[in-house]
């Protein structure tokens, strides 16, 4: 099952991203454009045998502005784990599960399909990301707590106070009787005390 993986990767995959401009590396696939890196990321399970094959397919994307924000040295070839954005590809392609498995019964052209298919769809998605801006207006329509500090810091940096007091009252409403909320509330405060934005608590 192992050699199975391995073609798949090699003669499946491989060609599939090449002409989508990402480029192989171990079991990442990566292509960078301006300020942006997006990548794909193949991670075998760790509890695989010689008749059972199991494998993730993690998504992400990496910007510059945000690495920025965070104060961190800009990354040429970010990990999957350093990524602004990550989502296993289940999360973007609804056709794709996330999870994928190779057992002797499997049906190598429907895996194919349904691989290539939700690679396919995760390249769409990628297309529309088009700057750090991008992956902000991800997060904030969740609305989600991930990059939500970076979030603040680039709506704010750009003047733009209306989505940022949007993208707070949202997460008030979803995360505001959560115990933790507090801690998330200072630091979104002193956020926006610094670029001198008044702040609505609860």
């Amino acid at each position: 099952m192992q050699q199975l993986f391995n073609d798949l990767i090699k003669q499946e995959v491989k060609p599939f991203l090449a002409k989508h401009g990402f480029a192989k590396k171990s079991l990442n696939f990566s292509k960078t454009t301006e300020g942006l890196f997006y990548m794909f990321n193949f991670q075998k399970s760790s509890g695989n045998s010689a008749e059972n094959v199991m494998f993730y397919v993690n998504c992400g994307i990496y910007a510059a502005e945000l690495a920025q924000i965070q104060s961190k040295e800009i990354l040429t070839a970010p990990q999957e784990a350093e990524c602004h954005f990550r989502a296993r590809i289940g999360e973007i392609a609804q056709a794709a599960p996330d999870r994928f498995a190779i057992t002797p019964d499997t049906d190598r052209d429907e895996l194919r399909k349904t691989l290539l298919g939700g690679l396919e769809e995760v390249i769409r998605f990628y297309d529309k990301m088009t700057r750090a801006r991008s992956i902000v207006d991800y997060y904030i329509s969740g609305p989600f707590l991930h990059l939500g500090e970076e979030s603040f810091h680039l709506l704010l940096q750009s003047n733009d106070t209306a989505a940022a007091n949007q993208y707070l009252k949202a997460l008030q409403e979803k995360y505001g009787a959560e115990n933790r909320w507090a801690i998330f509330e200072n630091k979104y405060e002193a956020i926006f005390n610094k670029y001198g934005v008044e702040f609505n608590k609860l």
